[in-house]
C-alpha cells in the first residue's frame, strides 16, 4: 500500500525513525564507532611505520662482531652477572654529511673521544671513564679495512680505531683494563649535533668568553644553552679554554655529558612526544652499534634500565694517568691506581668520586703523592696514602707484627664529577 504522498509505508516509517532523536543518536553512534575503528587502524599503522623507521635507522656493526668472535678466547670473562660495560666512541671522521667543515677528509678516522660506561647490575649507579686519546698502551693485532692485519704494538690509544675500527679499540680497552666490553656505540660529529639539537640544547656555564676559530666556537661568558654546532665546538675546543690540555677537554666533555644526561632523563624529554621522537630519530640514525643493540628494542631496554639512576650516582672520571716519561705530550697510566679502578669496575663494586675545588695543572694532577707513615715502639706501623683519579686513588692499610689481620682497605676515591654537579661555582 502507498500513502497519499506516494511513499511506501515501510520506507516512510524508516525515514521518520531516522528523523527522530533516537534515530539521530543511533546514526551518530555508528559514525563514532566507525571513526574510532579508523583511528585505531591509523594509529596502529602510524605506530608501526614509526617503529620500522626508527628501527631501520640503526647501523649494525657486523664486521666488529665477526672480528671479536675471532678472538673470543682471549677476551676477559664476565665477572658480575647483570652489569654492563658499554664503550662509547666519538669518531673524528670528516667524511659524511655535516662533518666536512671540521677539516679535510684524509680517508682515515681516529677516536676523538672514548668513554667506558659501566652500569651496575642493580642499575642504581653508572660510571663513565674517559680514556685519553694520547694514552700510550698496548694495541693488539687489528684487521684493517683493506683486509691486512697489523701486529701487536705499543702505541697511542686512538690509533687503534684508525687501524682496526671499533673491534680493535674494544680489544685495546679490554687488554688495558681486563674489563669485558658488552656493547659499543660509535657516533660522528654530525650525529652528536643532531642529538643535542633534538633535546633543545644543553646548558653550560662559562667563566670566560671563548673565541676558538679551530673549534668553530665563539661564546660570551655566563650561563647559556648550547645547541648542536656550539655544543660540538665546546666539547672539542682545546687551545682556547683552560690551559690547552686534553685533560681539561675531557673534563668539559664529562660536565657536558652530565648536563645532557639530566636533560634526557627529565620528564620534559621522556614524556614529551614532540621531543622524544626527534631524539630517537637523531640517536638511531647517527649511531653504529653492535648487533645486540642495533634495534629499537635493544636501545629501549638499555634506556629503560638506566633512566631512574639518580643524577648524583652518574659519575664521570678519567683513568689515572700522567705525562708519558718518554714524551710529555703523551700519557701513561699511573699504577697501582689505574689497576684499582679497573678492579672496582670488573667486580661491580661502587666507585667513589670527589669533585675537586679547582682544576689543577696537568703536571700537578698527575703527580702521585708519597705515602706517609708512622711507627711506634710496640712494633706496629700504619701507612696511609691518598690519590685521585687523575693519577691517584685513596686507601689506608694497617699491619702489625703479632699476626693480627689487617683492617679492610676502604674503596678508593677518584677525582671526578657527577651528573648532579653544576659547572658554575
Amino acid at each position: 500500500m502507498k500513502d497519499g504522498a506516494g511513499i511506501p509505508d515501510g520506507a516512510g516509517a524508516a525515514a521518520d525513525a531516522g528523523r527522530t532523536p533516537r534515530g539521530r543518536r543511533r546514526r551518530l553512534l555508528r559514525w563514532i564507532g566507525l571513526g574510532a575503528v579508523l583511528l585505531v587502524v591509523a594509529g596502529a599503522t602510524a605506530g608501526w611505520w614509526l617503529y620500522a623507521k626508527l628501527d631501520g635507522n640503526i647501523t649494525e656493526d657486523t664486521s666488529a662482531a665477526a672480528e671479536l668472535r675471532r678472538y673470543e678466547r682471549e677476551r676477559p670473562a664476565h665477572l658480575a652477572s647483570g652489569a654492563q660495560n658499554i664503550l662509547l666512541i666519538g669518531s673524528d671522521s670528516r667524511s659524511g654529511t655535516g662533518n666536512t667543515g671540521y677539516g679535510q677528509d684524509g680517508g682515515t678516522q681516529r677516536s676523538d673521544t672514548t668513554i667506558l660506561l659501566h652500569l651496575t647490575a642493580d642499575r642504581r649507579s653508572a660510571t663513565a671513564v674517559s680514556i685519553p686519546r694520547d694514552l700510550m698502551t698496548e694495541v693488539p693485532e687489528c684487521l684493517g679495512a683493506d683486509g691486512s692485519r697489523t701486529g701487536d704494538r705499543f702505541a697511542q690509544f686512538n690509533w687503534a680505531f684508525q687501524w682496526g675500527g671499533a673491534a680493535c679499540t674494544i680489544r685495546a680497552v679490554e687488554k688495558m683494563t681486563g674489563i669485558r666490553v658488552d656493547h659499543h656505540m660509535v657516533v660522528d660529529f654530525g650525529g652528536f649535533k643532531q642529538m643535542v639539537d633534538a633535546v633543545g640544547g644543553v646548558e653550560v656555564c662559562l667563566r670566560r668568553p671563548v673565541d676558538d676559530a679551530e673549534a668553530h666556537l665563539r661564546l660570551p661568558a655566563g650561563r647559556q644553552v648550547l645547541r648542536g654546532e656550539q655544543a660540538l665546538g665546546f666539547v672539542r675546543a682545546r687551545y682556547s679554554l683552560g690551559n690547552g690540555s686534553d685533560t681539561e677537554r675531557m673534563e668539559r666533555q664529562q660536565q657536558f655529558l652530565g648536563s645532557l644526561w639530566e636533560k634526557v632523563s627529565s620528564n620534559g624529554v621522556l614524556l614529551n612526544p614532540g621531543k622524544l621522537y626527534p631524539l630517537l630519530d637523531a640517536a638511531t640514525s647517527s649511531v653504529t652499534t653492535d648487533p645486540d643493540l642495533a634495534s629499537l628494542r635493544g636501545l629501549y631496554d638499555l634506556v629503560r634500565g638506566v633512566r631512574n639512576i639518580p643524577a648524583d650516582q652518574v659519575k664521570f672520571l678519567t683513568v689515572p694517568r700522567r705525562p708519558y716519561a718518554a714524551d710529555p705530550n703523551r700519557d701513561e697510566l699511573v699504577q697501582p691506581d689505574a689497576a684499582r679502578l679497573f678492579e672496582q669496575l670488573r667486580a661491580d663494586r661502587p666507585v667513589a668520586v670527589a669533585v675537586p675545588e679547582a682544576t689543577p695543572s696537568p703536571h700537578a694532577e698527575s703527580a702521585s703523592p708519597s705515602p706517609s707513615g708512622s711507627g711506634t715502639g710496640d712494633g706496629t706501623g700504619s701507612g696511609t696514602g691518598n690519590a685521585t683519579g687523575d693519577g691517584t686513588g685513596s686507601g689506608t692499610g694497617n699491619a702489625t707484627r703479632n699476626g693480627a689481620s689487617p683492617s679492610p682497605t676502604p674503596a678508593p676515591t677518584f677525582t671526578g664529577t657527577t651528573a648532579a654537579t653544576v659547572d658554575c661555582r
